[in-house]
């Protein structure tokens, strides 16, 4: 006989994923295989999720609601599936972000998490960690799906000029990820903004950090460290910060201007013609 792993429900929320999907597919008599055939996968793949040995797709999780008629039962708990795949330490920011009703960062070095593509969320996830690169990609695009709720947040981001310059993945990548910043110029609740490289010293010095506004509760400032975050209310932290960031503001190039900035660099750097003469 062919053992099977007993999943605890109560471990994570992929442990109550897989576990819930095996239930239901064992009380409807099917097998991997029927299964499979009906939510057009193969039986090995829902043996994966099923044994929490592979996190579920939203496309997998939508075709299970369908399946087995769960009205977004699976669809909702891939959320916090996918949440939970999250660093430890960068989960609580994640659950803050998801309720701010206004966000502000500087950027120095990446593009903003919000806002990656997910080739460029690949790369840049893959330096570190290579076997997982599916996964966090995967809970990182989840991460944007707040910029697609009836009400957003407003989101302002300043970006280094640097971080147009730093080829992460590959021109190809680059390219979309910098179509993608472009994509929101007429986007009237994402905002991006480059601080030029030739306006020297600025406020930011000090490294890339966010600002979360919200309807009903105290301002949120924080910023990360290579294993660990830095997440506070403290009044005088945010003040200092948000005077910062005004600063900030008024020493990039406007909206229409870091768009056009940001298509430049796009076509003269990573376009056709640029790897040509590379």
């Amino acid at each position: 006989m062919v053992h099977v792993r007993q999943l605890d429900p109560s471990a994570s929320p992929l442990d109550y994923f897989g576990y819930e999907a095996r239930r239901l597919r064992e009380a409807a008599g099917m097998t991997l295989e029927q299964l499979g055939k009906v939510i057009y996968c193969t039986g090995s793949l829902i043996g994966q999720v099923e044994t929490a040995s592979k996190v579920p797709s939203r496309t997998f999780a939508e075709a299970l609601d369908a399946a087995f008629m769960t009205d977004g039962f699976f669809s909702r708990l891939l959320k916090l599936v996918l949440r939970s795949q999250l660093p430890k330490w960068f989960q609580p920011y994640a659950e803050m972000e998801a309720k701010a009703a206004f966000i502000s960062t500087y950027q120095c070095q990446v593009v903003y998490g919000l806002l990656q593509t997910p080739e460029y969320a690949a790369a840049l996830v893959a330096v570190d960690h290579p076997d997982r690169v599916e996964e966090l990609v995967a809970a990182r695009m989840e991460r944007m799906r707040i910029l697609e709720k009836k009400q957003p947040p407003a989101v302002w981001v300043v970006l280094d000029e640097a971080v147009l310059l730093r080829e992460v993945g590959s021109r190809e990548v680059m390219r979309k990820q910098l179509a993608r910043l472009v994509s929101f110029r007429d986007n009237p609740w994402v905002n991006i903004q480059v601080l030029p490289l030739a306006g020297g010293v600025h406020s930011g010095m000090v490294g890339s950090f966010t600002l979360l506004r919200f309807d009903d509760d105290p301002d949120i400032y924080y910023s990360e460290s290579y294993d660990q975050a830095h997440m506070t209310a403290n009044p005088d932290v945010i003040r200092e910060r948000s005077v910062g960031y005004a600063r900030l503001q008024a020493g990039a190039l406007s909206v229409d201007e870091s768009a056009d900035l940001i298509a430049r660099v796009m076509e003269e750097r990573y376009g056709d013609r640029a790897e040509d003469v590379a």
